[in-house]
């Protein structure tokens, strides 16, 4: 049977039987949609203003009713706009709920204004999740010749039992992780693979469907303007077809889990602005969460009562309706590029796992009624009403293909697992410095050479490198700009980043000069935010998502530990979701209070394998060790948190009022290759001789501890000051070499003793040989209070000081 083509996040079906095209999404500017048929029930508030971060950008966001692609968007005389009034073709209007009734008579895939491959089976699609075939027959056969059991299994099939089989057993020559884990995907077919089970994975289909839409009109744009998204820094985003949408299927229980619920209502937040996301989310209901009933209607109300998303509903027993309900859904989505949410009644067989004794908490009446509405059954029963197959046949079959599949067990059994520890993490975070420099110097190439003209415009004719010492914000403003101007896919986003320029002023002027389809403003939701970044990234962009505090990435650090940190991993780099997450933290915030505006825990972070954490201190490191960032992200599909220390933006001196000395000159192009920072790499302070103590620190430490070796160097003390800038990896050899130069070590940590980053730094000198003294000053295992209270909790410069001369008197 021919195929479909929806772009699909699986979460516990197999994948080797699904093809997938993964669908993008325009990240800020709304799209009016001619075919958008929106509820006079849910017309915006007169006295609402809108968002300007919502209005489209005509430099970067071509609108699609003012140059409209026949193969793309429905013809607008065949899908009436029943909008009305002078803003009924602009962006002022937002889009309400759809009624949950039924099908919208417009959209269903008999329409005759749908495109002829909108139903099931179009020729022109895609592969994706491939159609449920009724009986496994060779195309071109026919069903009724011979009996069933005598046919072959279909290559397919086989090669769908041999994937999951594979998984179960830990072989090394399974498709998609290869042995590290048992999940559901192929890249070849777009299946992107999911380990959760509770609805993680929700928020990046949010993600990549804000992302096609997205990624499809910079396509647009490029076609006509020969521009090609994506080229910057040696990155390139995949080609989905114009009209992808993308499929996450999702358990009954797990509609209550907080990541379902930031999911559904980002996706019907964005739709209300007016924002096309074409995600086609599927319950699959079968009233259980291991042990503990789904209330009787409860999810069937909790799904309807989601603004902006599109209900369906089918019995999941009944094969072709089913079928019909899935397409009818799938074509709506595609359509008009908006949510909707399939809701399949289903029904669970046998325990939740293999040790989940079901009749421990179900009834023998409920467990057979279950078995009576087996869908294999009731598959069956269809075959054999229809006269495809006789009884006998089917029983035949169904007992062939068993031995079938075991012996295909029997085969993978003896298959190759992993066999060392450098194989396990091989693909969990490739590290490739050289092609990260050289994206780096292409980069600069680029600015120094054709460039020149679009920097010149976006700073406004006051390029950077030539407005005199700059502060940390100002320095990391401007390898924002910088990183917009040379990476067309990437795109700036989170709360307060655009019209107000962030808290601090760190993205100012930044959606003025690329547009709000670039730099735009998120709903308050952290894990929202990380899944637009995770999906944005994945679909093919280079999303640079900001967490306002680092306290709020607490709030969704399963998206970083659990979603981003794994797509690597558990595909063995076939799919990557490269991001940048800027994050403002730590503490030394002067009158700004409580632990949620002054944190220093960052032990979550380091404690992600493969995750890369930046923290610069210094304005001429934080532009180029952004722009690493950046890099690293599009050749490596690296994972970076950039932490930026809040008390540092907007510092202008060092040891004195007045003297400047925490200001630095910005970079011009031509010297970015050599001032360019590697992953990994620390930085060396000499003061005095440098000869008596070295001093490992980060962060607000590296000025404390500045100002304190001058403080020694009156006494006679020669220190060396070390600052890491990468917490993860963190720069051991750097370390290694700068501790054994003096034997004496004193390691500055801002953040908790219990822990700390200090802990690693021991941990690595120790497993390096060090043989020297060592010593460490970290704050107290405290949340940081309000007020003057907190320097009784954090380094100080003094205790810094003391803490060396007690090293030195050993």
């Amino acid at each position: 049977m021919p195929e479909r083509a929806e772009a699909e996040l699986p979460a516990s079906p197999s994948a080797a039987d699904r093809n997938a095209v993964t669908a993008g999404v325009d990240l800020a500017a709304p799209e009016p949609d001619a075919t958008t048929e929106p509820d006079a029930t849910t017309e915006p508030d007169a006295t609402t203003e809108p968002d300007a971060t919502t209005e489209p950008d005509a430099t970067t966001e071509p609108d699609a009713t003012t140059e409209p692609d026949a193969t793309t968007e429905p013809d607008a005389t065949t899908e009436p706009d029943d909008r009305t009034g002078p803003g009924a073709a602009g962006p002022d209007l937002v889009p309400g709920a759809r009624s949950a009734d039924g099908p919208d008579a417009a959209a269903g895939p008999g329409d005759a204004a749908a495109p002829d491959d909108s139903g099931p089976g179009g020729p022109e699609r895609s592969a994706v999740a491939a159609t449920a075939h009724v009986a496994d027959v060779p195309e071109g056969t026919d069903s009724t010749a011979g009996p069933v059991a005598d046919r072959p299994l279909a290559p397919g099939y086989a090669d769908a039992a041999r994937d999951v089989l594979r998984g179960m057993v830990a072989s090394a020559r399974e498709p998609i992780a290869g042995g590290r884990h048992k999940v559901f995907g192929r890249s070849d077919l777009a299946v992107v693979p999911t380990t959760s089970t509770i609805a993680s994975h929700l928020p990046r289909a949010v993600g990549m469907g804000l992302a096609v839409e997205r990624l499809r009109r910079l396509d647009g744009a490029g076609r006509r303007t020969g521009v090609r998204a994506g080229s910057g820094g040696g990155a390139s985003h995949a080609s989905w077809p114009p009209d992808a949408i993308v499929v996450c299927s999702f358990g009954d229980a797990s509609v209550n889990h907080a990541s379902a619920t930031a999911a559904l209502n980002t996706a019907g937040w964005y739709d209300h602005t007016g924002l096309r996301i074409p995600v086609l989310f599927v319950c699959e209901d079968n009233g259980l969460g291991i042990s503990v009933r789904s209330p009787r209607g409860w999810v069937e109300a909790t799904l309807r009562s989601k603004p902006g998303i599109r209900y369906f509903a089918a019995d999941g027993s009944d094969l072709l309706g089913a079928y019909a309900v899935a397409a009818e859904a799938a074509a709506w989505v595609r359509r008009h590029r908006r949510p909707a949410v399939l809701h399949l009644s289903t029904v669970r067989l046998m325990g939740h796992a293999g040790a989940d004794a079901e009749s421990a908490y179900r009834t023998a009446a409920e467990i057979a009624a279950d078995l009576d509405r087996d869908p294999l059954l009731a598959t069956a029963r269809l075959l054999v009403g229809a006269g495809v197959a006789t009884g006998a046949d089917l029983l035949a079959r169904y007992d062939e293909i068993g031995w079938r599949v075991r012996r295909i067990a029997e085969e993978v059994l003896d298959e190759p697992k992993l066999a060392d520890p450098a194989e396990v993490v091989a693909p969990l975070a490739p590290r490739r410095p050289v092609r990260v420099a050289r994206a780096v110097a292409d980069a600069a190439a680029r600015a120094a050479g054709p460039g020149v003209p679009a920097r010149v415009e976006a700073f406004g004719g006051k390029l950077p490198e030539l407005a005199g010492p700059l502060t940390l914000a100002q320095s990391i403003n401007a390898a924002l700009a910088d990183g917009l101007l040379d990476h067309p896919q990437m795109a700036v986003f989170g709360e307060d980043v655009g019209a107000k320029g962030g808290v601090y002023g760190v993205t100012k002027g930044l959606r003025e000069r690329f547009g709000a389809g670039r730099v735009f403003d998120t709903l308050l939701d952290e894990t929202s935010i990380l899944g637009l970044g995770l999906g944005a990234g994945l679909a093919g962009m280079l999303p640079v998502p900001e967490i306002q505090y680092l306290a709020y990435l607490h709030n969704a650090e399963d998206q970083l530990r659990g979603e981003a940190a794994t797509m690597q991993f558990f595909s063995r780099g076939a799919f990557r979701n490269p991001m940048v997450v800027r994050v403002a933290g730590l503490a030394y915030q002067e009158g700004f209070g409580g632990h949620f505006h002054n944190d220093n825990s960052v032990a979550v972070l380091r404690d992600i394998p493969g995750l890369v954490v930046a923290v610069p201190a210094r304005p001429d490191d934080a532009a180029p060790m952004l722009r690493t960032c950046l890099a690293s992200a599009a050749v490596d599909g690296s994972v970076c948190v950039f932490l930026e220390p809040i008390a540092l933006y907007h510092t202008r001196d060092l040891h004195s009022e007045g003297d400047g000395e925490w200001l630095a000159e910005y970079a011009e192009p031509g010297a970015w290759s050599s001032a360019h920072v590697p992953v990994g790499r620390a930085r060396v302070y000499g003061v005095g001789s440098a000869e008596d103590i070295t001093i490992i620190t980060f962060g607000n430490g590296l000025r404390l501890s500045l100002r304190a070796a001058a403080a020694l160097a009156e006494e006679g003390v020669g220190a060396r000051v070390v600052d890491l800038r990468w917490l993860a990896p963190l720069p051991v050899a750097d370390l290694i070499r700068e501790a054994t130069a003096t034997g004496r070590v004193l390691v500055v940590d801002e953040t908790r003793r219990s822990g700390g980053v200090g802990e690693g730094v021991i941990a690595a000198l120790v497993d390096a040989g060090y043989v020297g003294a060592a010593r460490r000053v970290a704050a107290v295992d405290s949340f940081v209070p309000l007020g003057p209270a907190a320097r009784r909790v954090l380094v100080s410069e003094d205790a810094i000081t003391q803490g060396a001369r007690t090293l030195l008197a050993r």
